[in-house]
């Protein structure tokens, strides 16, 4: 069982967020006859089982929650790690970017502690299907207990493995790769990415990217995009409103394209450039000036 709740009452079952004084929050699992104990106090999970969405709940010494579905957020808030996670920013950008949706078939490589396959084991709903490769176990193992705790683990394919030696998908809607150096692979996303499919991964520096794009160019991928994303917060008073004091910068490049079919004598040469296909040649891979 998932976390996406559905109906107007929590049931035994259900995942579920109390928030309360100074908005502390707590998510656990509802189960019949269990106890959730915390130094707000004690409360019965019989006692919240039934009770409405959005209702007050209280603990045996008083204190008050609002009882709440999580949200996706709310859950990537308080997953273990063992490796810096993707901000929510810059997930549901690459959701959206991706076109990530129900009965999708998502690859991604660079499991770490498993806040992106999260999302992504979500978005392609029940009948989807996610493959994540990962090179350490101890990430892995991670991962994939933070999954199972979610009730996605039967959308999830946990793979350990180099993804050099390949990926064993093919014609998989999406791809995207969190490693350090992306640009070594891009032969092996080809591969495994169906013509018109969707690739993505993120960088922290600019060198990076470059060396991406210049691999993306070189195995024919059109419509590459390279973008960073900021996130500002308000004080959400009517009278005050104005930015928090901070903001989320920042926090890696995300590149994105999509591989073409090349080669047909009956192609438009105009129409591959304006795509961004570009056949190398006369050196052309060590000047990437002007390349947009």
């Amino acid at each position: 069982m998932g976390w996406n709740t559905h109906g107007a009452y929590a049931r035994d079952g259900d995942l579920i967020q109390l928030v309360g004084l100074r908005h502390k929050n707590f998510i656990f699992r509802l189960r019949a006859g269990a106890e959730f104990q915390s130094h707000r106090g004690v409360l019965k999970h019989d006692e919240i089982i039934g009770k409405p969405w959005g209702s007050q709940v209280f603990s045996h010494n008083g204190s008050p929650f609002f009882l709440l579905p999580p949200s996706l957020a709310d859950i990537l808030a308080i997953t273990k790690r063992n490796t810096q996670i993707l901000y929510p920013k810059d997930i549901g950008f690459i959701l959206v970017m991706m076109g990530i949706g129900p009965g999708q078939h998502v690859v991604e490589a660079g499991t770490g502690s498993g806040a992106l396959t999260t999302a992504f084991a979500f978005a392609v709903g029940p009948q989807g299907h996610v493959s994540t490769y990962e090179i350490r176990s101890d990430f892995q193992d991670l991962a994939r207990k933070n999954i199972s705790l979610l009730g996605l683990d039967d959308r999830v394919a946990f793979k350990l493995r180099d993804i050099r030696e390949g990926f064993d998908e093919k014609e998989a809607d999406a791809l995207f790769l969190d490693v350090p150096n992306p640009w070594d692979y891009i032969s092996q996303v080809r591969a495994a990415l169906k013509p018109g499919g969707n690739f993505g991964c993120i960088l922290p520096t600019t060198n990076q990217v470059q060396k991406v794009l210049l691999a993306l160019r070189e195995e024919h991928f059109a419509f590459l995009e390279v973008c960073e994303t900021f996130l500002r917060w308000y004080r959400a008073h009517p009278a005050r409103l104005r930015p928090t004091d901070r903001m989320v910068g920042h926090t890696g490049y995300l590149v994105f394209a999509r591989p073409v079919l090349v080669g047909d004598e009956n192609q438009s040469q105009e129409l591959l450039e304006e795509a961004g296909i570009t056949f190398l040649n006369n050196g052309d891979e060590n000047d990437l000036h002007g390349y947009e």
